[in-house]
């Protein structure tokens, strides 16, 4: 009799330990998925270079010479400190990915390059907020 008690309270302890892991009522309590802070981007551009801030030899094409692309974005009503993502795609297949920071206020401008290695082709570049999400894209080829 003792012995059947003792599982009794042993399956019922277990039961509500499990519940209240899952439920978070032991440890940290649950909360809904942060959303990443917002921004929006105003201007992206592949380009062949930046010079004093502002992207050079803009194109949608390049030749197979090239040996290095930029993607230029400018971002705009940023609301907090953040980061930015440059996810870069070669005929589909994500190559190379890049964080960068954003500062709060009303614009700031960033880039990221690229070395191609004589990889031509379609590519894509996906800029996504600090979750993950993809906020813009931009597509180029090299001839």
């Amino acid at each position: 009799m003792k012995r059947k008690y003792l599982m009794v309270l042993l399956v019922a302890f277990v039961v509500t330990l499990l519940l209240g892991v899952s439920t978070g009522v032991y440890g940290q309590e649950q909360t809904e998925p942060q959303k990443a802070l917002t921004f929006s981007v105003s201007r992206i551009v592949i380009a062949e270079g930046v010079e004093n801030r502002e992207p050079v030899g803009v194109s949608e094409t390049f030749p197979a010479t090239t040996e290095r692309v930029y993607c230029f974005i400018e971002a705009t009503n940023i609301e907090a400190d953040t980061e930015v993502t440059f996810a870069w795609y070669h005929e589909g297949t994500e190559m190379r990915t890049f964080s960068l920071p954003l500062m709060e206020g009303s614009r700031w401008r960033t880039f990221a390059y690229k070395n191609l290695y004589g990889k031509t082709g379609n590519w894509k570049v996906e800029i996504r907020d600090s979750s993950g999400n993809s906020v813009k894209s931009i597509s180029f080829t090299v001839e």
